[in-house]
């Protein structure tokens, strides 16, 4: 119509528009601050780039985040293990049979089982697992990559990316345990990505097992050739592996998962300090003991027992210290320490609940 200027956003046949309801639910958001800074990282975008590839970069990633986060939003408090292995290992290989029993032991133990929902060892897992227990990233590829019928055959259970950086965010993201089996290229890749964010700090401790079939020896070749020559070189510290664990059997891989829960129970890292939530509290001569042997890991001061609030604003005793980030290989061994201590013998195996949304 001449002369009536321009359709203000509230009046527009379809309702609000994006940025109007940006502006509005945001507007009394506990998270309001991050939105804000988020926006700002936006509209930087938006007055310097005019080509269509980088816009599609932004829209598919901040797609992939948000549809991870709905599908993940429920199941925040599950307790979820992710499986890796190859999409070409066939139905009578015996990783194929070691990666169903692992996801049935996993589920047996309370978790769920996330994958990369395509064929062999991710399709074996989540035949394991069963499809109400099983959770499928997969990922867009011009081959291989068909989601598996198993994770497939459940609403709301699957989920699409776009990138693999979107997609290896929300494994580490959500899982309280990785088990890696032999795989190719993009296992080794989702390995040794897993084993850089821990050694590096940027993903709390959680347990990291290897596992290969007992006459199978990828993981031992794998650990000669390549840990072992790293470590021999000074790549990489003698400590760092600590970070994982290598083993034959699922009912052995899933003993060190809730083993490493028995008494640690989540990690806070800071920029030079570490707060260690705990399941139950030291005794004087424990916390003593863990003085004396991990002097070395303490930056300056002591390791000291405290409480403090965990994810679901529950209060639990913890060990709080500063700490070199670059010694997470001996952080682990001192939360093995603990797991091996004393603990009152009827305290369940109880692993953290993920941060809520």
């Amino acid at each position: 119509m001449s002369g009536s200027g321009p359709i203000q956003p509230a009046t527009r046949a379809g309702g609000l528009s994006p940025l109007d309801a940006i502006a509005a639910v945001s507007r009394n958001h506990p998270q309001r601050r991050l939105i804000d800074r988020a926006l700002v990282s936006l509209l930087d975008i938006c007055r310097q780039e005019q080509e269509p590839e980088a816009w599609r970069i932004v829209e598919g990633t901040l797609a992939d985040i948000s549809e991870a986060l709905a599908v993940f939003r429920p199941r925040r408090d599950v307790r979820k293990v992710s499986v890796f292995g190859s999409a070409r290992t066939e139905l009578d290989d015996p990783s194929y049979q070691l990666a169903e029993q692992l996801a049935e032991a996993a589920v047996a133990a309370g978790f769920e089982v996330i994958t990369g929902a395509g064929s062999g060892i991710m399709e074996a897992a989540n035949r394991g697992a069963g499809c109400e227990r099983s959770i499928g990233l997969n990922v867009d590829l011009p081959f291989e990559q068909h989601p598996n019928p198993i994770v497939s055959s459940c609403d709301g259970r699957l989920l699409h990316f776009r990138y693999f950086f979107t997609r290896k965010l929300f494994f580490l993201r959500e899982s309280d345990a990785l088990v890696v089996l032999p795989g190719g290229f993009g296992t080794l890749d989702e390995l040794f990505e897993s084993l850089t964010l821990i050694q590096t700090g940027r993903t709390p401790p959680i347990p990291l097992v290897l596992l290969a079939a007992p006459d199978d020896p990828f993981w031992l070749s794998w650990q000669e050739h390549s840990l072992n020559a790293m470590q021999e070189r000074g790549l990489i510290s003698p400590e760092d592996t600590s970070l994982l664990f290598l083993t034959d059997s699922a009912e052995a891989a899933m003993a060190q998962i809730e083993r490493f829960y028995r008494r640690f129970h989540a990690a806070t890292l800071e920029r030079d300090r570490v707060e260690l939530l705990l399941n139950a509290s030291l005794t004087e001569e424990q916390l003593r003991q863990l003085n004396l042997s991990y002097d070395d890991l303490v930056d300056q001061g002591s390791i000291q027992a405290a409480e403090s609030i965990d994810q679901r604003g529950f209060l639990r005793p913890c060990l709080r210290f500063h700490f070199d980030r670059r010694r997470m290989g001996r952080l682990y061994q001192l939360i093995d320490s603990l797991n091996a201590m004393d603990v009152p013998s009827d305290l369940p195996v109880e692993l953290p609940s993920q941060e809520p949304a």
